[in-house]
C-alpha cells in the first residue's frame, strides 16, 4: 500500500522518471507549449510551476537551485530573464492544460500545457473570412444566355487552377509522411514552401494535426523540417538516401 506517497510514477524508475520531468521542463521554457499525456502533463505541472516561483527572485540562490533540474544555460537564463518579467504578480498557476483526446494506438490521453501569460500567441491567428457572394442579377430563361453563362463559368475555374499554379508553393507532397489532405492543411496554415515547414517547430506541426482532427494524430511530423531543409536547399540525393531510412515519415 501506497501511504502517503504523493506523486505518478509514470511507469517509470526513480531517476527515468526525473530525466523525463527535466526534459519536459526545459522544452515546456523553451517553447512556451508542449503536447505529452495527461499524467505527464499534471506532474510536470507540480516539477515546472515551483521553479517558476524562485525565477521571480534573481539570485545566485535560485539560479543554483534551478540549475539542479535544468542544465541549459540559455534556458535558465530565459526563464530569468524573460518569463519572470512576463509573469510579472501572478501568485501561482503559471501553466495550462488542455485536453487534446485519445492517441490513436495505445489510446492514451493526450493533452497540451502551456504557459498562460504567452498563449496570445495563438490569439493572433484569425480565421479565413468567408467571402459575400453577391447576388446574381436574374435572367431570363433561355437556352443560349444559359450556355453563355456555362462557358464564362468554366473559362473562371480554368483561371483559377492556372494561378493557382503559376504561384511560388512547393509540392510538400515530395516530403516523406505528408500526403495531399496533410499538405492541404499545412497551406491553409500559412506554410507553403520547403523553407517555410523547415523553420516550422515541431510541437507547432503537431498543433496543426491535432486541430484537424482525429484522422491527423497519428502522424509524426518530427522528420518534416530536416526533409523540408534539404528539399529547400536543392540536395535531393540527400533527401533521397533519408527518405529511404523512413518508415511513412517516421525513423525506423
Amino acid at each position: 500500500m501506497r501511504h502517503k506517497v504523493k506523486g505518478r510514477k509514470l511507469g517509470r524508475t526513480a531517476s527515468h522518471r526525473s530525466a523525463t520531468l527535466r526534459s519536459l521542463a526545459t522544452a515546456l521554457i523553451k517553447h512556451k507549449k508542449i503536447s505529452t499525456t495527461v499524467a505527464k502533463a499534471k506532474q510536470l505541472r507540480l516539477f515546472v510551476e515551483p521553479m517558476i516561483t524562485k525565477a521571480k527572485e534573481d539570485t545566485v540562490h535560485a539560479r543554483r537551485l534551478v540549475a539542479r533540474h535544468i542544465n541549459d544555460k540559455d534556458i535558465i537564463k530565459e526563464l530569468f530573464i524573460e518569463v519572470a518579467k512576463k509573469i510579472g504578480d501572478r501568485p501561482g498557476g503559471y501553466t495550462r492544460i488542455v485536453k487534446l483526446g485519445n492517441r490513436l494506438g495505445d489510446a492514451a490521453e493526450m493533452a497540451i500545457i502551456e504557459l498562460v501569460d504567452y498563449n496570445d500567441i495563438n490569439a493572433n491567428k484569425t480565421k479565413p473570412s468567408k467571402k459575400k457572394t453577391e447576388p446574381k442579377a436574374k435572367t431570363k430563361v433561355e437556352t443560349k444566355p444559359i450556355a453563355n453563362n456555362v462557358e464564362e463559368v468554366e473559362a473562371e475555374v480554368v483561371e483559377e487552377k492556372v494561378v493557382e499554379k503559376s504561384s511560388d508553393a512547393d509540392d510538400l507532397a515530395k516530403i516523406e509522411g505528408i500526403g495531399p489532405k496533410i499538405s492541404e492543411l499545412l497551406v491553409e496554415a500559412g506554410i507553403t514552401t520547403f523553407a517555410q515547414l523547415a523553420e516550422t517547430e515541431v510541437v507547432k506541426l503537431r498543433e496543426i494535426l491535432y486541430d484537424a482532427g482525429s484522422k491527423f494524430k497519428s502522424h509524426d511530423p518530427e522528420t518534416w523540417p530536416a526533409q523540408s531543409k534539404l528539399a529547400a536547399d536543392g540536395k535531393w540525393d540527400e533527401l533521397k538516401k533519408l527518405q529511404d531510412e523512413l518508415i511513412g515519415g517516421k525513423a525506423k
